[in-house]
């Protein structure tokens, strides 16, 4: 994601957040760029994987995963969502809430490898060969940035640690993102810890839950949705925190909405006047709340800022959280959003 280090982390990837396809970065090349293939198929190890233009072999299962920070929780959910949580010896990702049960907690509750993080908020050189990890994920290729003060991939490999970085974080750009990018992560987890079986289960059942929102409010009328975070600024002007591209726009078409920003600005984020809110017709609104305490209050705040806006008149709008992007639980963002636009239908 394009933007200074300090607010991306104190935002995300948030959609990192919103947070790789290496040198094709179409929805559709889980099969093809940085999919995870069995160097004996059907044996299990090892297992190769192909990320970022970088071959990294498994041997076994990793034992002491180090999870960086890179203002996300995609990975670390997904760890937790695939039952490897034992397996984290310092994790630097932290979210405040979710819309699964117990998953915040959870997350809190994970060692954090005692680190003395850099300027960047993340782990320095130093700390991370210190932490003798077989595992490092990274949101983007930034974690691995010499220039950084960060291990490099190859530095960390001469230690014993293979290196991922998760889709669309090849060129730290997450504005193509869709919601099968959540599905590629947690399939090359699935295929180098070995537990490829709960990988898919959670797959299926994600499809199945989506695909039967998405039936109910096919033939709806796809109202317009703003999407920013609560009380973030990120650009220099108003409202720089709306989302205008990325793993946000496939969800709001698969619950029958569309997004009213997304001709604003090319990159995942617009920076956008009062002036042009204002302007524009906003029929429902999604706050994501990070690490925000009451990001309801935000939400009543701005209907009642643009009180022409069609959401203001009805009241329509929805908080959600880390289901809003890249992580295991967009499905849960789908139908919480698709029940706002068309409760109807439900």
């Amino acid at each position: 994601m394009p933007m200074n280090r300090p607010t991306a982390v104190a935002l995300a990837a948030a959609l990192c957040l919103l947070t790789a396809a290496c040198d094709d970065p179409s929805p559709d090349v889980g099969s093809r760029a940085e999919s995870t293939e069995s160097a004996a198929a059907g044996t299990g190890y090892p297992v190769t994987l192909d990320n970022c233009g970088q071959k990294q072999t498994f041997e076994k299962a990793p034992s002491r995963v180090v999870v960086m920070n890179g203002a996300s929780v995609a990975e670390v959910s997904t760890l937790l969502a695939l039952g490897l949580g034992d397996r984290i010896v310092a994790n630097q990702q932290k979210y405040g809430m979710s819309e699964v049960a117990g998953r915040a907690e959870a997350i809190k509750k994970l060692p954090t490898g005692d680190v003395r993080l850099n300027d960047a908020y993340d782990i320095p050189r130093e700390s991370m060969i210190g932490l003798r990890p077989d595992l490092v994920l990274s949101v983007t290729t930034y974690g691995f940035d010499q220039k950084n003060g960060f291990a490099t991939r190859e530095q960390l490999r001469k230690a014993g640690a293979n290196t991922y970085v998760s889709p669309q974080g090849c060129h730290d750009d997450p504005s193509k993102m869709t919601i099968t990018d959540s599905y590629r992560l947690l399939r090359d987890m699935g295929k180098i810890f070995g537990v490829g079986d709960r990988a898919e289960k959670l797959i299926a059942a994600s499809e199945k839950n989506i695909a039967a929102v998405a039936n109910k409010v096919r033939d709806e009328k796809k109202p317009k949705v703003m999407v920013l975070f609560s009380n973030m600024s990120m650009g220099s002007n108003d409202f720089s925190s709306v989302v205008a591209n990325g793993i946000v726009n496939d969800i709001l078409a698969k619950a029958g909405g569309t997004n009213a920003f997304e001709d604003t600005a090319r990159t995942t984020f617009a920076d956008l006047s009062k002036e042009k809110v204002a302007a524009t017709d906003v029929d429902a609104l999604v706050v994501i709340g990070y690490n925000d305490p009451d990001p309801a209050a935000y939400a009543k705040k701005l209907l009642k800022e643009f009180p022409q806006w069609p959401a203001a008149e009805n009241n329509t709008y929805v908080t959600l959280s880390d289901s809003m992007y890249l992580g295991p639980s967009n499905d849960l963002a789908v139908e919480r959003v698709a029940k706002m636009l068309h409760p109807d239908a439900f």
